[in-house]
Order: C-alpha cells, then structure tokens, then sequence
C-alpha cells in the first residue's frame, strides 16, 4: 500500500491522472481479483501485490472518518444552518426518491422485497470520500453546485443510521419488535450525539489549550487523533457510523482557535488514509463479473447513474438551483458509494441477499465509483467558468477568501490587525503562544499554529493570500517562513519586522518585499515628531520624513552586508 503511494501514484500525477482515479486502478490491478489471484501460481507476486483486503478493512474506515472531521472544521453552526433547507428537503427526497426507484427496479427483476429494499437504499447514496475530496481538491465546495453536493451527502450520510437499522433489525428477524428496536436504536444515537456534543463544548478548548502550552507538535498531534478517534468510537457503539460522530467533532472545533492547526496536523494522515480507502474500493472490482455478463453490468451501470442524475436534477431545479449546478450536482452524485460496501456485505453475512447478487451489486457499485473522477472532469470542463460562487459559504478545505496573513500576534501584530480591520483589509492572524490567541471577534480572524509548518500556512489559505506580514521577532523562525513562503508564491509581498539594519539586509537577501528596522523606524518616527514640535508644517515633515525612509530602505535593499564585504 505504501509502495502504491510512493510510486505509482506521483508516476499517474505526471501522466495527468486523478490520483483517486489511480488508486482505484492500482487496488483492481493489484488486488485479489488482479494480479493477487495469481500470487499462488507465482509466489513472487505476493511481494507485489494484495490477496486479503480484510486487512485494510478498519485502516479504510478511517479514511472517511478523517474527511469529516475536516469537513466539519471547515463548517460551523452557523454554516450549517444555511443548508438546513437543502439537507432536509433536497437530501431527503433525493434518497427517499431514488431508494424507491431503484428498488422497484430491482423488485421487478425478480429479486425479494427485503433485498430489493436493501440495494434501493444503499445504491441510493453516492461517496462521500471521493466526491467530496474531488471538489475540495478543485475548489468546487464553495459553488452553487458544491453547496448542493455537500448537503446531499451530509442528507445520505444521516439516512444510514436508518439503513443499518433496518438491515440489522430485519436480519434479526425481530418481527414484531422491530418498532422497539428502532426507537432504541435512535434513542443510543441521540444519547451519542449529546455526549459528544457535551464533551466538545466542556472538554476540547481546555484540552487543546493544555497540550498548546506544550508546544509540542507530537503531544498536539495526539491529542487530535484522540479526538478524532474518541468520537467515532463513541458514534460507532451507539449505532453510527465513526464518520458521523467525527464530523460532529470537528463541528464543534470550528469556531475555535486551534481549527487551522488541527487541519494542518491532520491533513497528511487524511490523505493517505483516503488513498487507502481508495485502493481497498479498487481491490474489490472483480474482472470476472465484468466478463460473465458485460451487457448486464453496463446496463446496471449506466441505469443507476442516469435514475439518479435525473432524479438530482430535477429535485435541484425544485429548489431553485439554476440548471448548470442542478446537472452538475446530478452527475456527480450518480455513481454508487462506499455505503454500499457495509450494507450489501451486512445483509449479505444475515442472509437478507444471495452471494450472487451481493458481486454482482458490489461490481456496479465499485465501477460506477471508479467512473466518479471521470464524470467530474467532464463536468468541470462543461460547467466549472459558467458557475458562480456562493461567498456566504467557504465549505471546505479550499480557501477561496483573499486574506493577508499576519504572523504573529504581540504587541506589533495586534496593531497590524487592528489597522487591516479598520480599513477594511481582510486579515487572518496567527501566533504560536495559546493565551494571546483567546482574543476572538475583533474582525479578523486569529488562530493558534506553528508557522513554520508548511502545512499551516496552506491551511491559512497562502495559495491565495494577497500577502504575508511577518512581527516575530524571531530569525530563525522568519528565515524558515520567508523560504517557505517564497517556495510556494515567489510573487506574494512579504513584509517583515527586523531588530536593526543589518536583520533588515538579511531579510531582503532571503527575498521579502519590504523591511522594517525597528530602530530606524523608532528615530524617523522621533525625527518627524522633532520636526513638528519646532513649527514644521506636518504634511511638510511627513513628507520629509518619508523620503528619508524610502533612502534607507534603498540602500539597505542595494548595500552588501559586513559579513559578506568581509568575505570578499
């Protein structure tokens, strides 16, 4: 799996492949039903290949459960009221709709009531791992149709609870009991929810604020896994899926100080995490139901994309969704999703669905998966320069809001913000001491993290910053920044604080726009006081003041500093 990670896949960036897309195609080439069904024939092969996904199975999970902790971070409450209307009208219909359809058809094929009820509702809901990753990686999330997307899928997400329920329950044979069962199975899910709800609003902000004093990077890490972790464990036993009670989670955490260092520390194990999940998807393409019955198979694929790109489509124009994000919202929402591999497979294990149909249910899904990537491609290419932005709602991890990026929140950074917020300049602030940070609701935002950690300032949106004010005064740190920073944007202004001249040089030599000496700034500003004091005009003495300015800042930009004069 590593091996996949480290080559195939940087090999499939270069020749422009998707990389969901590649690690799909490297699960089905490498997986049981691959090259893994000859490993007992050619026992080299074992080294190269994976013949018992069993072993990924719960690695996999955690791939979704990372995503929605992210998703939620990049959510609120607030946030999440606006798609209060499309999650519970446009989510719910959409599955209730295609849940019935489908199954119909699937009734009509001959197959049982318990079973076609099944299929109807798993392959009613779409992945979230895969389409949710492909519009946060495009910066889609934050369009008409990205809005819509996500609020479907937050809609199918809650829908399993029910599902699994009812597999559960019908696979039990409960019989008469199945109303009781139910209201037990809701009533440990609210009691979930309100302990998770209760541990984030009591316990996580202290908690982070603990470990922030610290300062260590392993200890913050920690403490973010066990959240993650923590609450999925707590939804897994009440009857929830791990995903749900970790998006819970990373609700609660949005609105706090520690969301974008969260995010950063977070985002390489959810990375590879989803490319696990995405090879163990791939793994489970069997070739051989593609060749036993092909005209079936792409009946049924082609089939359930379309009953359910139309069924989107048209619920999308029913809530006013121009025509463009409705088909949009349709066609990437059509395909199966990894639901379907925990429902099928339960009722599989009771009973509720034969072993042939199971494959054959299980190939359509993960065919219609891997066919996402390339759905969404064409409808970019279709639809992605027609649609608009939906700026009340940034989603998801792409940070579409141009911000400067203050670093440092002391004495200096704080006058900095307050000058940004006063004319209205859009700023987020950052500082790696927990207790200034507490200040909140000044109008910009301001958020504990290291930045020295390149994974934190992408999190605080530097692809599109309009630039970087540096107040620590720190020079190892700033150094470290500055070439990070011009790394990643070697356009962007970077405007940085310096102890004297000689920092002031140095700063320039490692490529920032403008440098500040804090002495020569400290006798201008004496100077221009001076000026005014003895009966100068001040627009006059400003002026003279600022000239001189500009005269040190040039030669400080265009002389050598002693050390290299010396060298020389």
């Amino acid at each position: 799996m590593l091996g996949t990670a480290a080559v195939l896949i940087p090999l499939f960036r270069r020749w422009g492949v998707n990389p969901v897309l590649g690690y799909l195609g490297a699960g089905a080439l490498l997986g049981p039903f691959g090259l893994g069904a000859f490993v007992t024939r050619l026992r080299p092969l074992y080294w190269f290949t994976i013949a018992d996904t069993q072993n990924l199975a719960g690695i996999a999970e955690l791939g979704i459960v990372f995503l929605l902790f992210v998703v939620g971070l990049e959510l609120s409450p607030q946030r999440l009221k606006a798609l209060g209307k499309l999650v519970g009208g446009f989510g719910t219909l959409q599955v209730l709709v295609c849940a019935a359809l489908i199954a119909a058809a699937v009734a009509i094929m001959g197959q049982t009531l318990p079973a076609a009820i099944i299929l109807g509702a798993s392959l009613s809901l779409s992945s979230t791992a895969i389409v949710l990753e492909l519009l946060a990686r495009e910066s889609r999330l934050s369009t008409e149709s990205g809005r819509a997307t996500f609020a479907v899928l937050l809609a199918q997400d809650l829908a399993a609870i029910p599902i699994l329920m009812f597999v559960s329950i019908g696979g039990s044979n409960a019989g008469g009991s199945i109303a009781i069962g139910l209201l037990k199975a809701l009533l440990q899910a609210a009691i979930a929810i309100a302990i998770i709800i209760a541990f984030g609003n009591l316990l996580m902000r202290p908690l982070f604020r603990l470990v922030a004093a610290a300062r260590s990077t392993e200890l913050f890490i920690a403490a973010v896994l066990f959240v993650i972790v923590g609450t999925g464990v707590v939804a897994y036993q009440a009857g929830l899926s791990m995903a749900l009670g970790a998006f819970i989670a990373g609700l609660l955490l949005a609105e706090t100080e520690f969301r974008r260092a969260i995010q950063a520390s977070i985002e390489p194990f959810k990375a590879l995490l989803l490319g696990v999940f995405f090879f163990t998807v791939g793994t489970r393409v069997d070739v051989r139901d593609l060749v036993q019955e092909p005209a079936a198979l792409i009946a049924c694929v082609a089939g359930l994309i379309l009953i359910k790109a139309i069924v989107i489509t048209g619920l999308g124009r029913l809530f006013q969704l121009p025509w463009t994000a409705a088909f949009e919202t349709g066609l990437l929402l059509g395909p199966g999703g990894e639901f379907a591999f925990v429902v099928i497979g339960m009722a599989t294990d009771t009973g509720l669905i034969g072993r042939h149909l199971s494959g054959f249910a299980l190939a359509v899904t993960a065919v219609t998966m891997a066919m996402t990537p390339l759905l969404s491609s064409g409808v970019r290419r279709l639809f992605a320069a027609r649609e608009a932005i939906v700026p009340e709602l940034p989603a998801i991890p792409a940070e579409r809001r141009k911000s400067a990026i203050v670093i440092g929140y002391g004495r200096v950074g704080k006058a900095v913000c307050e000058l940004l917020a006063r004319n209205s300049i859009p700023a987020i602030a950052t500082d790696y001491d927990h207790t200034v940070v507490a200040e909140r609701d000044r109008g910009y935002e301001l958020y504990f993290g290291d930045a020295t950690n390149a994974e934190f300032l992408k999190a605080c949106g530097l692809e599109r910053a309009t630039g970087v004010i540096l107040t620590i005064d720190s020079r190892e740190a700033v150094d470290s920044i500055v070439a990070q920073v011009r790394a990643r944007r070697p356009e962007i202004p970077i405007i940085a604080r310096a102890r004297d001249p000689e920092h002031a040089r140095h700063l320039y030599r490692m490529g920032v726009s403008e440098a500040v000496p804090e002495t020569s700034e400290a006798s201008l500003q004496l100077a221009e006081a001076a000026l005014i004091g003895l009966g100068m005009d001040p627009a006059a003495a400003f002026q003279s003041v600022q000239q001189r300015r500009d005269e040190l800042a040039d030669a400080l930009r265009l002389s050598p500093s002693p050390r290299s004069k010396t060298s020389e």
